[in-house]
């Protein structure tokens, strides 16, 4: 009998204790146990480690970035299965990968924040309390909701319930391709208010809706110099009978 308790109890501590290992974590929020200094990091959606860049400073830290530009270093325009699977550098210019995103959002709520810069040194966001992207069946499909402004305007909502489409795999709701038709990669509908993930120009461009754009803010013929997309675990209230 005293055995029998014995290996309950351990079974019982071993499920609640804390994941403190860095090379068991699932994001930047269990990172930020660890260390509260903002950088690359490796996290585990799955068994396989993935780098992330792990925004600890910002509105109280523990952002998960999914995708940022910096530069224009990186050439997004690619196609289905890159995309699927992520590329880049965490220390610069990257995209986690459609597969990453669902598995982190599959099973906890998270929140979105976008923060975006121009050319002239302005910065603005726009905030989302609830973010998931869905399976490859349902073709990675955006739940966006519950905006929240930081000066850029909400360009993103419209994209709510989209599957993703790039130019060699055409989910957008247009009789044409968005993505081959505006050089990018988005959860496109009939095309963009958002396409954060278009062609790097500088600035004032005359290619409308091309480049790294968030219209409600710059418009449609502004390019962003840097945008990057984070998430965060919702936190969690208790309720008292």
């Amino acid at each position: 009998m005293l055995l029998v308790v014995a290996v309950l109890f351990l079974a019982v501590t071993v499920h609640s204790a804390p994941r403190c290992d860095l090379n068991l974590v699932l994001d930047c929020e269990e990172i930020y146990n660890v260390s509260t200094q903002s950088g690359v990091y490796s996290i585990y959606p799955t068994t396989a480690p993935v780098k992330v860049y792990c925004d600890m400073d910002t509105d109280g830290g523990k952002w998960t970035v999914i995708q940022r530009r910096v530069d224009g270093t990186l050439n997004f325009y690619r196609p289905w299965a890159q995309y699927q699977a992520g590329f880049g550098d965490a220390s610069g210019e990257y995209w986690l990968g459609l597969e990453n995103m669902h598995l982190l959002t599959n099973n906890r709520e998270y929140q979105l924040r976008v923060d975006m810069e121009d050319f002239e040194g302005n910065t603005a966001s726009a905030s989302y309390s609830s973010f998931s992207v869905g399976s490859e069946a349902d073709g990675y499909k955006l739940q966006v909701a519950g905006f929240s402004d930081g000066g850029a305007g909400d360009s993103l909502t419209i994209h709510n319930e989209m599957k993703f489409s790039t130019f060699d795999k055409d989910q957008d709701t247009w009789s044409k391709n968005c993505a081959s038709n505006y050089y990018g990669a988005f959860w496109y509908k009939a095309c963009h208010k958002a396409n954060i993930n278009g062609a790097y120009l500088w600035g004032p461009t005359a290619h409308t809706a091309t480049g790294v754009q968030w219209y409600h803010w710059k418009g449609n013929k502004y390019s962003l110099k840097a945008v990057a997309m984070k998430i965060r675990r919702v936190p969690k209230t208790c309720t008292h009978l």
